[in-house]
């Protein structure tokens, strides 16, 4: 079934919740990190993401739905080289569900079930700018995308990072900053967000305006390894749109990435087509459960394999009829009955012609 997942296609759903004495700042990890403000939280209840690669750039466009507390908060997502950051479009998920709808398929059976004739008795009818950084970071850009301040970082190590996001009014969790150091040893860079309500005094709350993020990369990668600091079992989500089907190269700590579509796209319109171009493409939907988050020891590395197509089928279960509605075990029933009284009639018909023994034999006197 595909449940409360379509959500695409795929794509992140991550949570963190410390409680003590006071409310203390919670953190989620998805490919990133968000992070509240102190004495605030903040939990991720679905995160969307879809992704187009050509073989030099990649694209991340990211929804959130969010809840909790907070009036503000900071989402930091590591990047392999420079990134340019925009608003995405929210029909791009609506468009990219349509796409990887399940086949729909009836399936008949035979005999009755509850709901059908005879057993349907007594059912009814179903129916603002802060300090540009503090020491060691480097801002190379920055811009106010609606709910959105977008700052372009650079880091000579993660507790520069950490220093000037505590100088721009947010906490950062200690463990954080260690899950960085692998980053700033890659030389990555850094796209970071601060989330505001735009009515005052807000809280963040619901679905949030996508942000679409382009770096150049010769590898699809997609970044996993802050996700190692959720506190509860983790679901990733991922649409894929590149010139081929594309899988992960391990699971990286968690189980095995499952295929939940993966198709050519001949004629992409709409928002498909503004993040991947109106030339064929291939979507791959890609699920994967992470019940143990602390495991993930790398980000996802994704390769082209064979362009098999794949689809998932639903089925419609359906007594099986003709005629306009007569149920066939009926007839089946009822004719085996019809054929079981004649031939009891014919017999006992046949049995009442057959003379007695003895019976027109005269006696002899």
């Amino acid at each position: 079934m595909r449940g409360t997942h379509r959500i695409l296609t795929t794509i992140v759903a991550l949570l963190a919740l410390q409680l003590g004495s006071l409310v203390a700042p919670a953190y989620a990890c998805g490919c990133g990190a968000m992070i509240p403000t102190k004495d605030q939280r903040i939990g991720v209840d679905r995160e969307e993401s879809a992704v187009h690669w050509d073989g030099r750039t990649e694209t991340v466009v990211m929804r959130f739905n969010v809840h909790g507390n907070a009036r503000n908060a900071a989402w930091i997502m590591p990047v392999p080289h420079r990134a340019d950051v925009t608003l995405g479009e929210p029909e791009l998920f609506d468009a990219l569900d349509r796409l990887t709808e399940p086949e729909q398929r009836d399936r008949f059976y035979f005999w009755p079930r509850e709901g059908d004739w005879p057993f349907d008795l007594g059912h009814g009818d179903g129916a603002g700018a802060p300090p540009p950084g503090a020491g060691g970071v480097g801002v190379v850009g920055r811009e106010r995308l609606g709910p959105f301040d977008v700052a372009r970082l650079t880091a000579t190590d993660p507790k520069a990072l950490g220093t000037w996001l505590r100088a721009n009014g947010f906490e950062l969790p200690e463990p954080l900053t260690d899950a960085l150091q692998p980053y700033v040893e890659r030389k990555w860079e850094y796209v970071a967000v601060r989330l505001a309500p735009e009515e005052k005094d807000g809280v963040l709350q619901g679905e949030l305006t996508p942000l679409r993020i382009t770096f150049a990369s010769t590898e699809l990668v997609y970044p996993m390894r802050l996700s190692r600091l959720a506190k509860s079992a983790q679901t990733l989500g991922l649409s894929i749109l590149s010139e081929h089907r594309m899988e992960p190269r391990s699971p990286i700590g968690g189980d095995a990435p499952e295929v939940t579509f993966a198709g050519r796209i001949e004629r992409p319109d709409g928002a498909v087509a503004r993040l991947a171009g109106d030339r064929p493409v291939h979507l791959t939907v890609l699920e994967q459960e992470f019940p143990h988050p602390e495991r993930i020891d790398d980000d996802h590395h994704l390769r082209a394999v064979a362009d098999t197509p794949y689809r998932q089928v639903e089925y419609t279960d359906r007594l099986l009829t003709v005629g306009g509605g007569i149920p066939v075990w009926l007839l089946t029933v009822g004719g085996g009955l019809l054929l079981a009284t004649l031939t009891t009639l014919l017999v006992v018909r046949v049995t009442r012609r057959r003379p007695t023994a003895g019976a027109g034999v005269r006696s002899a006197v």
